[in-house]
């Protein structure tokens, strides 16, 4: 008992798995009461158990297992994951539980497998089931059949598949063990009962004494259908409705489930396939052509042997079949054709729907043969002819047949006649349309009247039999000319006929009524009338009067007349005297006097003829009134109108007489029975009176009444022929116009349309322009309906006239026909609208049947046949040459091409590709040419293009694609869907036929109504491609999975993933579930508005009626409605159909009361909180491949808060024709709902990013016409994307990029630089760059070329995450494989490079030596051109000027406009200014204005004269938010200081010289008055970039341009140099300069200042003392501790820059030994802790070892003479400040520092001072070291400088000096000079610089150490166009800025300029504040983060000051266009003062 207290205590599940078999006894039996407690599924208590249930049914303890058992029942019936037990469990209870002796362990088993089925799981459960009949234990087989039996019985046929379990019953009757035997009959007994017959074949090898038993079994089967009694779980609605049933004992659902599930299994489907083409006789096809008949008959009986075999696998029997029809057709061995027939007969039977594509060769073989007389022979062929029929449809043999029928053998004609009887059997109405019967009518009414009796009988049986299957309604209108006694043998014909489908007479009753109800002939191939009510109640349109043909009920036989009481009585009662009348005999006159006289007065009758008109006028008065008083029945019509046409007759004189008796036979031929035969009295009359002016309208009145009376299409054909007989114009043209009237007065029914063609064409050529008209108008109204194919027949009329045609038919274009008004009464009493409204639908198709065809048959001979086949490629060309020219002068062809279908199908596979290119063309001419009847070649050529969709070249693919959609549109979708072919294709593992055929039929299918069953084959494939390795495939098979489920349902859809693997099945369940939530509606039935040409307004509207029909009948589609109910439903049906009609307009009215609405619905915070969903993941993250259906499904719900519903509705509709018209919509709303827009803007996007996945170019196109004007809107607005916005959008319009069209590529480029304008280009930048990592080249090439566009545009900023890694990225494009993409890549860095010169390379890194080759030569190639541009423009610019107050963007465009221009004209588009903001922003340099200013100076600058300075200073005015009128002054326009002064830096680096030049001018201006340079500050930094930018420009680009005068570069220079100086004269100012900045000014100064270009200029040297004398002003005013750390940092850059020279690095040294002279006076300004971790980095980078191996030691001697200064003038304390060093040990300096303190400590003042000054002394005499003797060298330079004290050899003794130096470089001279005055040491000293110089041949260094003030002056002369610069005095003083500012006054009051005083204003702080830690890169690097922040917010808010000022600038005339070269003079002369002054 221990025991048991432990294991009671475990919770359930774990008992279940105890080991003590107590323990889980009890654990099942708590587990049992568990689940059956447990209320909830989805409960997650349920999954605790998924993995113990197995062990439930399998314990090994017999107790215990019944009890697992029971539990594992309740499991399965309970929980809903128990369906993934499935496989283990079934498994378990068939190994388990069925060899148990316990009959109720295996009772409990057989439960459990039920169980799963009821849960969806009878796949699995089954073939665990037939697995176990393989099992030895015979116990476990008959549980198996037992269960397999007892669900069969339960659950039906449906929903347990037959097929694997009769493949493996024959062996179960082969089983020696008595009780498998027995429980396999029982089971074949219970098979038998839901499939019947078709159980036979498969067990027809058994054993024949089963057999026998068996047959007496199945004898005593019920003959009532068996019902489902047992349902699954989706199958509830059927449950309660069986039980319902039960309990009412209705007997009428028996019937509908007879009906049902009789076609339900076919035996046929139940064979195994034989595969015989490998089994034919090796030499077949010789013995076959063999000329002994025994031979041939040899090779047929092996044939015939093989084909004896039911079921036959697929293959390519074009082969065999072509040699069986030779023999049928040639050979003159009469018992062979019949052979051969019958091998034909077995091929059929065997091959089925897959025989179809050879069915339209054989047939006509077989007609022809029908000449033979012997009985055998005949009947062969018909059994040939009936097999392959069942192979094919009548319509793709239509032709065929009908080119027999007119054959002269009688015996041909009677055998045609009766296939056609025989096949007819077959149809149903459907199957059997008007235009089908239109055609074989008319054949066999030729044949009831032929001499041959056998011909009548056989023509009499078939018309009975179309009769019986179409219905009277359909036939009666082509039997109107047929005599009373045929119709009724025909009638009697029509009763004997039994049909294929639905037997009684009451079933084609429903047939019959079934068509006009769904309002076009349902195309439900194969299907019984229930089954076809069944799908019509289903359909969205349709229902509304489907219950009503179930109305006539139950009693069917009896019923005919009845059925058609409502509709059928008044087609026959009408028609039945009318009949007779038709075919009146002809009266003679005595007759008709006889009958006339009988009803007219005698006196009425004597004056017909009299001399005296009054007496004919009264006559005729008389007439009328007896007319009038007659009834119908007495009225003798043809006695009447014979008596009016007596003499004179229709020769009447008289108008007044001719009056009367016109409008007398208008009341004849309304009041009496009226035939034809008198019709034909008075119609000549008529006409010849109908052009008569007074008579005229009588005579038309009097036609129409005849139309009335005889149908208007025959009245119409005599009346026309008869007009045009005549040659009287006025009559013919009359004529055209009545019958343009009388088509809209009765409709086009029945109208010859061929007949009126031949008189119109004869109208359109005559002379009279009145008859031309009239035939116009009649062309029109035809036009109404028959629609565009009546265009056809007059394509090769005159130009002229055609267009009046084209002219006619576009008023008439969106009109619809009128509703017939007259007409009705005589021929469709009730049917109405209906009868009408198909017979209009098929004018359509009858027009393009009418065409004149031309029969090329004898064009195809066999020698073109084999031309087309030949070996040589150019002969097979040739051969498909002549095709092309055959059919383009046939232009319309008849199906017969012979053996056309044969070569071109070959072709196809031509290892040429171009040669199958031309056959795809070839084919699609073909489809044109032939019309519908290219039906007959879907098989044996359609499908081979569907083949051909696989290719692996692109544009094969696409002429592949577009000649399928050219069949297809002609021939329908039914011929491409029926039969296995399509599902064998889309077998093939070839993705991209997959994918192809895929998105093919996903295009397709949800245009279709119905679809055949065949659709189902394709499903398994569809399957595995959804799991296809290929990503475009598993996209496609997911995109058409809504459209088959569309047609097939989602039950059978789920069904076929039974064969599927268990993970694969729930995969594809998943995928079906969510399919089943897109599943789009069946397209709605035609409108029954009045004709087939309703044009697309029509369609439009009845979109929605179909949506309304689909909820009155509780949304039919989801529901599927039993047949049942249809029956039940009754009147009260019929009557909600009545109102379901009606309703139909209102949603029209509805809709239109909807869209007037907004179509945007702001939402609150509604675009935030979509944003925080996707932060936070509630929703998914907009980021694809392709669009899944869950992005979709999100979008559609986010969208329907925000978007009208009938919009959302066209956005997601399935056809893209409905999203142009949303985009339509949303572009006429984009102005008037701009809040809306911007509040659904991140939805929109989205939406159009699926847009972009869209196949169809229409919407592409439109999508992107909408983006172009949504972000112009949005840039008006100021709006910016947000990121959210950007990255769900930007990635994919760059996909667009890469399009094959040139147009959506050029229109996805404008729109990425409009987006510029709400997007920062820096982030667009990120985007694009990853478009270039594209496979597709195209996209890479574009992208690339827009990446060199920005940077163009917006400088090398926008690169991102930065310069160096964005130009790799680039670079790498260079060795693309593509032409394309590699000269993107080249043009692109070439761009970069005009803009950043030689730093390109060392940003690109290493490049291989070809592309690097590449580059060079291309940067070669547009070395010329950057400069080209701003001298053109410079040029050009006076003569641009603008007027004020135009638009400023009018002056956007350039000359020469290139990408850059355009982003910034979309940049500036408005050109209104904003308030100056609150942050000054603006401060920040413009640098993409810089750079952007190399190509496109857009700016006239103003002259400096022109400008009132002091203005600048007013207060500020805040300026209103509208455009101002422009004041020519500059400073009028900008009232914000800083504004202006960010506007002329922008200036100072423009490409163009002379801009820059006047920009300079000006800031050196404000910089040389003390009072108002203050100004300046803030703006430091940004000046100086502006300016070694310019200096980079010139180096890199003016100085190699040959066409740029020396002398401006020479100006340039001077003016940077003299503004530089008068910058770092202020103090104040020069200190703000940044670190960064320093050292990339210092940079270029030093590289100026060896650059030997400058030398060789005139006047250069000039410039190099500028540079010189500056480069001091600069180490001398900066802040100390920047500029310090600007050397140490450009010294570091500069050795470890393999580029750079040992030049560069000594003179950035010699700065540094300056700096280190001025370190005693300025030590206590300098932040040490800088310093020293710049000296830090220093020596990380380059440690000792490495300064060791440069060739110079004066690296290291220089560091270490700047550590020692420092650690000398700070001591001990220098240790205290490595603070900002966080690892110290990277580096020696701390052990540096230590040393040098603890030896300064060690020595004694004096000694430290002397070694200071040794070291000092050291540096400055740059002596290398190298140790002589002490002594010889005390000895030596003794001896020297007693040479330098006597005058006589003072250089002899400076020279020797120099030499012993450079010989000795370590030798010490400090202690000679020591004693010396400080004098004779500087003499010294600058004596030796002097000789170093001469002997160099430099003059560079003149200056740059040790010269003492008093010297400056002489050895730096002023530069030639310096304004200013700090020269000496003649007393040795500075002259301070003061001296010159106050020469500027007196200059300016020269030049009449005043001189306002400044106003104390405090000083503008800078934005860029300096940074505590300072960088090693350059100021670019370092301000990076600033300027790319400012430049963002700059790009975002267009109308910056900055960006305004240049929009002013650029629209208006600032300085009149001559005085811009005067300007220029002005300032020449004006330096050249200021020079001669200071001289």
């Amino acid at each position: 008992m221990g025991d048991d207290s432990e294991w009671m205590k475990l919770p359930i599940d774990q008992k279940c798995e105890h080991k003590l078999w107590k323990a889980r006894l009890n654990g099942y039996e708590e587990a049992l009461k568990l689940f059956q407690k447990i209320d909830d599924e989805k409960s997650p208590e349920w999954s605790k158990y998924l993995g113990l249930i197995k062990k439930f049914v399998t314990d090994a303890n017999a107790v215990a297992q019944l009890k697992g058992l029971e539990a594992a029942l309740a499991y399965v019936e309970n929980a809903h994951v128990a369906g993934k037990t499935t496989g283990e469990v079934a498994s378990g209870v068939v190994n388990k539980v069925f060899n148990q002796p316990k009959a109720r362990a295996k009772e409990l088993g057989l439960d459990i497998c039920l169980m799963y089925i009821e849960i969806e799981k009878g796949e699995a459960v089954q073939e665990e089931l037939l697995k176990g009949l393989d099992n030895k234990n015979p116990k476990i087989i008959v549980a198996c059949i037992e269960t397999l039996r007892r669900a069969l019985s339960e659950f039906g046929s449906k929903i347990i598949s037959l097929k694997p379990i009769i493949k493996v019953l024959p062996k179960l009757f082969e089983s020696r063990e008595k009780a498998v035997r027995d429980e396999a009959k029982l089971f074949a007994v219970e098979i038998y009962r839901w499939i019947r017959d078709a159980l036979r074949p498969p067990l027809q090898n058994i054993n024949s004494v089963q057999l026998k038993e068996l047959e007496e079994e199945w004898v005593k089967v019920s003959s009532v259908a068996p019902k489902q009694t047992r349902f699954l779980r989706s199958q509830q609605e059927l449950k309660a409705k069986f039980e319902q049933q039960q309990a009412t004992g209705d007997a009428d659902g028996g019937d509908d489930d007879e009906e049902e599930a009789a076609p339900q299994v076919d035996a046929y489907e139940l064979l195994e396939a034989v595969e015989i083409l490998s089994k034919l006789p090796k030499d077949f096809y010789e013995k076959i052509e063999a000329k002994k008949w025994q031979e041939r008959k040899e090779a047929l009986e092996a044939v015939e042997v093989l084909v004896k075999n039911p079921k036959l696998e697929s293959g390519d029997y074009a082969d065999l079949v072509k040699v069986l029809k030779k023999v049928v057709g040639k050979d003159t061995n009469v018992m062979l054709v019949a052979l051969a027939a019958k091998c034909l007969a077995g091929l059929a039977a065997g091959l089925r729907k897959k025989f179809g594509q050879y069915a339209g060769h054989v047939v006509p073989t077989i007609l022809e043969k029908f000449k033979e007389k012997k009985p055998q022979v005949v009947q062969a062929l018909q059994e040939a002819i009936d097999a392959i029929f069942l192979t094919t449809t009548l319509q793709n043999i239509s032709e065929d047949i009908l080119a027999v029928m007119d054959n002269k053998n009688p015996t041909i004609k009677q055998q045609t006649s009766l296939f056609i009887a025989r096949s007819f059997r077959h149809c149903t109405p459907s199957t059997l349309p008007k235009s089908l019967l239109k055609p074989f009518c008319a054949a066999l009414l030729k044949h009831i009247n032929d001499s041959a009796p056998e011909v009548r009988d056989a023509g009499f049986e078939a018309l009975g039999t179309a009769l019986k299957v179409a219905g009277e309604k359909a036939v009666n209108p082509f039997l109107a000319d047929v005599d009373k006694l045929k119709l009724d043998r025909i009638k009697e014909c029509a009763e004997k006929v039994e049909l294929v489908y639905g037997k009684k007479t009451g079933g084609a009753a429903e047939k019959k009524e079934s068509k006009p109800i769904a309002g076009k002939p349902s195309a439900l191939s194969g299907s019984g009338g229930d089954k076809e009510t069944k799908d019509a109640a289903s359909k969205p349109g349709p229902p509304k009067k489907a219950p009503a043909v179930k109305a006539g009920g139950p009693p069917k036989k009896g019923k005919p007349a009845a059925a058609a009481g409502a509709g059928g009585a008044g087609a026959k009662g009408k028609k039945g005297p009318e009949t007779k009348e038709i075919f009146e005999s002809e009266l003679s006159i005595e007759v008709c006097e006889e009958k006339a006289a009988a009803v007219l007065p005698a006196s009425c009758i004597q004056q017909l003829d009299s001399g005296n008109w009054k007496e004919r006028l009264a006559c005729m008065e008389e007439f009328q009134k007896a007319v009038e008083l007659m009834e119908r029945s007495e009225m003798p019509c043809q006695a009447l109108v014979r008596m009016l046409a007596k003499k004179p007759g229709w020769k009447e004189t008289n108008f007044q007489v001719m009056q009367m008796k016109l409008h007398i036979v208008a009341l004849i031929a309304q009041k009496g029975n009226f035939s034809k035969t008198s019709a034909q009295v008075v119609l000549d009359g008529l006409v010849d009176k109908v052009g008569d002016v007074k008579c005229g309208s009588n005579a038309k009145e009097a036609m129409t009444a005849i139309a009335e009376a005889c149908q208007l299409p025959w009245t119409a054909e005599q009346v026309v022929a008869m007009a045009f007989s005549q040659k009287n114009p006025k009559n013919q043209s009359e004529t055209l116009n009545w019958l343009s009237n009388a088509i809209k007065e009765f409709g086009f029914s029945g109208l010859n349309v061929k007949a009126f063609i031949g008189n119109v064409k004869t109208a359109l050529a005559a002379t009279n322009p009145a008859v031309r008209t009239s035939a116009i108008t009649l062309l029109g109204v035809m036009y109404l309906y028959v629609g565009p194919p009546l265009r056809m027949f007059f394509e090769d009329e005159k130009p002229a006239l055609l267009s009046q045609i084209d002219a006619e038919f576009e008023k008439m274009q969106g009109q619809t026909a009128p509703a017939p008004t007259r007409g009705l009464s005589k021929h469709s009493a009730v049917t109405g609208d209906d009868g009408e409204e198909e017979e209009q639908e098929d004018v359509g198709s009858d027009v393009v049947d009418l065409l004149p065809r031309t029969d090329i048959g004898d064009k195809i001979t066999a020698e073109l046949v084999s031309k087309i086949g030949d070996k040589n490629w150019k002969i097979r060309k040739e051969g498909l040459d002549e095709v092309t020219s055959i059919i383009n002068d046939a232009k319309f062809i008849q199906p017969n091409i012979g053996e056309l279908p044969v070569a071109l199908k070959s072709r196809l596979n031509d290892s040429n590709k171009i040669l199958v290119q031309q056959t795809l063309s070839i084919l699609q001419q073909l489809a044109t040419a032939m019309g519908p009847n290219i039906k007959q070649h879907v098989k044996n050529l359609g499908i081979p293009v569907i083949t051909v969709l696989g290719d692996s070249k692109n544009n094969v693919r696409a002429a592949a694609l577009a000649t399928v959609n050219a069949w297809a549109e002609q021939t329908g979708m039914k011929e491409w869907l029926e039969g296995e072919d399509l599902s064998e294709e889309l077998k093939k593992e070839n993705p991209f036929l997959r994918q192809e055929l895929l998105g093919w039929l996903a295009e397709k299918l949800p245009t279709l109504r119905s679809v055949p069953s065949d659709l189902l084959l394709c499903v398994p494939h569809l399957y595995s491609c959804l799991e296809d390795r290929n990503g475009d495939v598993r996209k496609k098979a997911q995109d058409a999975l809504p459209f088959f489920m569309m047609h097939l349902g989602f039950e059978k859809m789920a069904k076929a993933t039974g064969k599927l693997k268990p993970t694969s099945k729930d995969q594809v369940l998943a995928m079906l579930e969510k399919a089943k939530a897109n599943m789009p509606a069946k397209p709605a039935p035609p409108a029954k508005a009045s004709s087939r040409v309703v044009g697309e307004a029509t369609s439009a509207k009845f979109q929605p009626a179909s949506a309304l029909a689909e909820d009155s009948v509780s949304n039919a589609m989801e529901s599927k409605p039993d047949p049942k109910k249809a029956k039940a439903g009754g009147p009260s049906s019929k009557v909600k159909g009545v109102q379901g009609k009606k309703v139909l307009n209102k949603p029209n009215l509805k809709e239109d009361d909807d869209k007037s609405g907004p179509i945007f619905i702001i939402v609150p915070n509604g675009k935030e909180q979509r944003m925080k969903d996707e932060k936070g993941l509630k929703v998914l993250k907009w980021n694809f491949t392709t669009p899944r259906d869950e992005y979709i499904e999100q979008l559609k719900t986010q969208m329907s808060t925000c978007v009208a519903k009938w919009l959302q509705d066209e956005m997601f509709h399935a056809d893209f024709q409905h999203h142009n018209k949303a985009l339509a919509v949303m572009i006429e709303h984009l102005e008037s709902e701009k809040d809306g827009v911007i509040s659904c803007l991140d939805l929109i996007l989205k939406w159009l990013t699926l847009r972009f996945f869209d196949t169809n170019t229409s919407v592409l196109m439109k999508a992107l016409e909408y983006l172009k004007l949504l972000f112009h809107l949005l840039s008006q607005e100021e709006y910016h994307l947000t990121e959210n916005e950007a990255s769900s959008f930007i990635p994919y319009l760059i996909l667009k990029v890469g399009e094959p069209k040139d147009v959506i590529r050029k229109d996805v480029r404008a729109i990425l630089n409009r987006m510029c304008l709400i997007y920062p280009a820096s982030k667009m930048f990120t985007f694009i760059m990853e478009g270039t990592k594209s496979k597709n080249s195209k996209q890479r090439a574009e992208c690339l070329e827009e990446l060199g566009c920005l940077v163009e545009s917006y400088g090398m900023n926008v690169c991102q995450p930065s310069p160096g890694k964005a130009l790799k990225e680039m670079a790498t494009h260079i060795g693309d494989r593509d032409n394309t993409v590699r000269n993107a890549a080249l043009n692109t860095i070439v761009t970069v490079y005009n803009v950043h010169g030689d730093q390109v390379f060392k940003l690109i890194g290493n490049l291989s030596e070809k592309d690097m080759s590449m580059l060079e030569e291309r940067i070669k190639r547009s070395a010329k051109r950057p400069s080209a541009a701003p001298v053109r423009q410079a040029e050009e610019r006076p003569q641009r000027t603008q007027p004020p107050g135009t638009n400023s963007s009018a002056l956007r465009k350039g000359p020469a406009e290139d990408m850059s221009s355009k982003l910034n004209q979309n940049r500036n588009m408005s050109g209104h200014s904003e308030t100056a903001p609150t942050v000054p922003r603006e401060f920040q340099l413009d640098l993409d204005e810089i750079e952007n200013d190399n190509s496109n100076v857009r700016c006239e600058m103003p002259a400096l004269v022109q400008h009132k300075l002091d203005d600048i200073y007013e207060p500020l005015l805040i300026p209103e938010p509208k455009i101002h009128s422009v004041t020519p002054h500059f400073d009028d326009m900008h009232s914000n200081i800083a504004s202006t002064i960010n506007f002329v830096i922008s200036q100072v680096a423009s490409g163009d010289t002379s801009t820059s030049i006047q920009a300079l001018a000006q800031i050196d201006e404000v910089l040389r008055q003390e009072d108002k340079a203050e100004v300046m500050s803030g703006h430091i930094d940004q000046f100086l970039i502006a300016t070694f930018m310019q200096l980079r420009l010139m180096y890199n680009t003016h100085m190699a341009d040959e066409k740029l005068d020396k002398d401006e570069i020479l100006k340039l220079y001077g003016c940077i140099m003299g503004t530089m100086i008068s910058l770092f004269c202020i103090e104040n100012l020069a200190r703000e300069a940044s670190t960064g900045v320093l050292k990339d000014l210092m940079h270029g100064l030093i590289t100026l200042m060896l650059d030997s270009r400058v030398e060789d200029l005139e006047d250069g040297d000039q410039v190099i003392r500028a540079i010189n004398f500056l480069v001091v002003k600069v180490l001398e005013k900066s802040d100390q501790t920047n500029i310090l750390s600007a050397l140490v940092v450009l010294l570091q850059d500069s050795l470890l820059a393999t580029a750079s020279s040992p030049k560069f690095s000594e003179l950035v040294m010699k700065c540094l030994w300056r700096m280190v002279r001025f370190l005693p006076q300025t030590i206590n300004s300098i932040n040490l802790d800088r310093i020293l971790l710049d000296i830090h980095m220093f020596m990380k980078v380059l440690p000792k070892e490495k300064l060791k191996r440069c060739k110079s030691e004066l690296p290291i001697r220089t560091l270490k003479t700047v550590i020692y200064t420092l650690c000398k003038q700070k001591g001990p304390e220098i240790l205290d400040h490595l603070t900002m060093i966080d690892n110290k040990n990277e580096s020696e300096l701390e052990a540096v520092l230590c040393k040098m303190v603890k030896n300064s400590m060690d020595q004694t003042r004096n000694k430290a001072e002397k070694d200071t000054e040794k070291g000092a002394s050291c540096v400055v005499s740059d002596v290398k070291e190298e140790k002589a003797a002490k002594v010889k060298a005390n000895d030596i330079l003794a001896e020297i400088f007693k040479k330098i004290g006597s005058k006589e050899n003072t250089k002899e003794g400076l020279a020797e000096l120099y030499e012993y130096k450079k010989t000795y470089s370590d030798a010490d001279i400090e202690p000679f000079l020591k004693n010396s005055s400080q004098f004779f040491q500087s003499y010294v000293e600058r004596g030796l610089r002097l000789i170093e110089v001469e002997r160099e041949g430099k003059g560079r260094i003149a200056a740059s150490t040790g010269v003492s003030p008093q010297m400056e002056g002489t050895c730096v002369p002023a530069p030639t166009h310096t304004v200013s610069s700090s020269v000496g005095n003649t007393n040795g003083e500075e002259v301070g800025p003061s001296f010159y500012l106050e020469r500027l006054r007196i200059l300016r009051q020269r030049c009449g300029l005043d001189n306002a005083k400044q106003e104390d204003r405090p000083p503008l702080t800078s934005l860029l504040s300096k940074p505590a830690i300072p960088t090693v890169a350059s100021s670019t690097d370092m301000l990076h983060s600033k300027l790319s922040q400012l430049r963002e917010s700059r790009e975002q808010n267009q109308h910056l000051d900055l960006d305004s000022n240049q929009t002013h600038s650029s629209g208006t005339a600032l300085v009149p266009p001559s005085s811009a070269a005067t300007n220029i003079d002005d300032l020449k002369k004006r330096l050249e003062k200021i020079k001669s002054s200071r001289k």
